[in-house]
């Protein structure tokens, strides 16, 4: 593990730094968050970090964002999401929600059946065709629900699209030939993106009765399939990744299913999803946002891979999925 985590980290690896019973303590790491998780409690920190499309970089700014987080994820996971406390500095470290010299904010979760995390079941080959149903029906009375009342021109059009989009490549550019994409890679999805993006009729026919303010990060590690499914983690930092067609959304998952290496249970979600909706031009926009997150997935990648707290293990591993998702993207452009 790097040296440089801040010190509050260091000290809430401690197992007997909780007032709660910890036995153990592990730290996960992506290219925005510490999470710390400890007996039945997860921790989630913001790094202070700026992307453009994403800014922590501010205390104030990691408090709003940490609300955000508790306040949208509780759509689909109100048992989870608990609160958001405080990290205060103590004369021996630190501690949650004290009276000290204020250092953070951070968000407490309770911690879910690890066993029963989509990706683990999907691991064993437990994933059932049952399961895939009632993901769809969960995510059918998610968006019924979910605010549609979106300004169609800021969020709905092919040029705002676009924006999410083509930033992807602006953001990666400097990353062609570092091992994980290759220039053919990116000026073919390129290409394939901009030719789609060039039907506007077609994304104004979708948005007038599909966008929604939707989850915006919809796969299998923020999938947990216990007595109840809980849709977790979804994004709270900008809202013009979550307000979005529906089929954005669901094509997440689907590829995310194709990458697993599980294209059959992709087409089956798909095809449930749409029979509960009643979607029918739902698919004509799969290849197209299937692409545009497989690509996301692998700027997450490098992004993580290139941050200077990440350990080598995790950086070599994040820089080689990511080289998996470019070629995914890469698939459906050239389908």
């Amino acid at each position: 593990m790097s040296q440089d985590l801040p010190d509050f980290i260091t000290y809430f690896l401690d197992p007997t730094h909780f007032e709660h019973p910890v036995t153990e303590v592990k730290l996960v790491q992506t290219h925005i968050s510490f999470v710390i998780i400890a007996g039945d409690f997860v921790y989630k920190f913001k790094k202070p970090v700026d992307f453009g499309f994403l800014n922590f970089s501010t205390l104030a700014k990691r408090q709003f964002y940490c609300a955000e987080e508790l306040r949208l994820n509780r759509r689909l996971c109100e048992e989870i999401y608990l609160e958001v406390m405080t990290v205060n500095k103590t004369a021996d470290g630190f501690c949650f929600n004290g009276d000290g010299e204020l250092v953070e904010h951070c968000l407490k979760m309770a911690r879910m059946d690890l066993e029963m995390m989509m990706g683990d079941v999907i691991g064993r080959g437990e994933l059932t065709n049952d399961t895939l149903d009632e993901i769809a029906h969960r995510l059918h009375d998610f968006y019924n629900n979910a605010e549609a009342n979106l300004d169609l021109d800021e969020f709905g059009t092919a040029r705002a699209v676009s924006g999410n989009v083509l930033e992807n490549f602006e953001q990666t550019e400097t990353f062609i030939g570092g091992g994980a994409l290759s220039q053919k890679q990116f000026a073919d999805i390129k290409k394939f993106s901009e030719d789609f993006l060039s039907n506007e009729q077609l994304f104004l026919e979708r948005a007038k009765d599909h966008l929604r303010d939707c989850h915006g990060d919809l796969y299998s590690a923020n999938i947990c399939l216990g007595e109840k499914i809980y849709i977790f983690d979804c994004i709270e930092f900008n809202e013009r990744f979550r307000y979005s067609d529906v089929a954005a959304d669901v094509a997440f998952l689907a590829m995310d299913l194709d990458f697993l290496g599980l294209p059959e249970q992709a087409n089956y979600f798909i095809d449930s999803f749409v029979k509960v909706t009643g979607d029918a031009t739902l698919k004509t926009m799969l290849p197209f946002y299937k692409c545009y997150r497989a690509y996301v997935r692998g700027k997450i990648g490098l992004f993580t891979a290139s941050d200077p707290n990440v350990d080598s293990a995790t950086a070599k591993a994040c820089t080689e999925n990511a080289a998996k998702y470019f070629a995914l993207a890469h698939s459906y452009a050239t389908a």
